[in-house]
């Protein structure tokens, strides 16, 4: 079933309005017809899925029949923010995606100062509008009805500050302490909280900023004895709080 967001505007009481380029993307590219169902979503209520069939289409726009209204929640019970080091190449994309389907609320891209990537303002600002496509891409792919933001990049001091109002927050680290300290912090989270989780670029993070986390209110942990690649870190430690939070 083909996954839509729209704006609450666009929703009536017996009939939903579909612009932009989901037109041309449900009339080209899936060559969907009259009578076809979907799904839709409102981009600011995450609890409510609508069933609709395709009325009619317009110059710039698809008219859908409200079938009936489904209460679903497919968001997990606490709000995770994964804080992601920027990564080199196109690795950033897979991590956004996979980080969506996990069950992550919001992506913040982290310059840290082992990141190799160095991104100007204007560059920034094109990477992040891709950065939220591929998100609303994922959410619709996954069946969620709430599309993760990705913040604008922010510095290690930036996004160590932002993190600060979250009432969890976890930094994985390779001289981290053993595994029962680890699981000891996953404990502790409960159903309601925010919790920030802090990855590292490719060449991880400098003692200095593991410091300045630390004195944050940042626990620092560990993933195990193996050194994971940046762009499995954050899925490992999302993977292991689905299971541990998904009712």
């Amino acid at each position: 079933m083909y996954h839509f967001f729209v704006e609450p505007e666009q929703i009536g009481e017996k009939q939903i309005r579909i612009l932009g380029q989901d037109v041309n993307h449900i009339r080209n590219v899936l060559r969907m017809k009259t009578g076809e169902q979907i799904t839709v979503s409102s981009r600011e209520d995450a609890g409510r899925a609508y069933r609709c069939r395709i009325d009619s289409f317009q110059d710039e726009q698809v008219n859908a029949e409200i079938m009936w209204v489904q209460e679903a929640d497919t968001e997990l019970p606490v709000r995770i923010s994964l804080f992601q080091g920027l990564p080199k190449g196109d690795k950033m994309e897979l991590i956004i995606q996979k980080a969506v389907e996990l069950g992550a609320c919001e992506i913040v891209p982290v310059a840290s100062k082992r990141a190799v990537v160095k991104l100007d303002e204007k560059k920034a600002q094109s990477k992040v509008k891709r950065w939220n496509a591929i998100a609303e891409s994922a959410a619709k792919q996954s069946g969620r009805l709430r599309i993760p933001q990705v913040k604008p990049v922010m510095s290690f001091k930036e996004a160590a500050a932002y993190g600060t109002g979250f009432d969890r927050k976890l930094i994985p680290y390779e001289l981290a302490k053993g595994m029962d300290e680890t699981r000891a912090a996953l404990k502790t989270i409960q159903p309601g909280d925010s919790v920030a989780i802090f990855i590292g670029p490719e060449g991880g993070f400098e003692e200095e900023e593991v410091k300045q986390a630390a004195a944050g209110g940042f626990v620092p942990i560990t993933l195990g004895k193996r050194i994971l690649r940046t762009e499995t870190a954050g899925m490992a430690l999302l993977s292991v709080l689905m299971f541990h939070m998904e009712k």
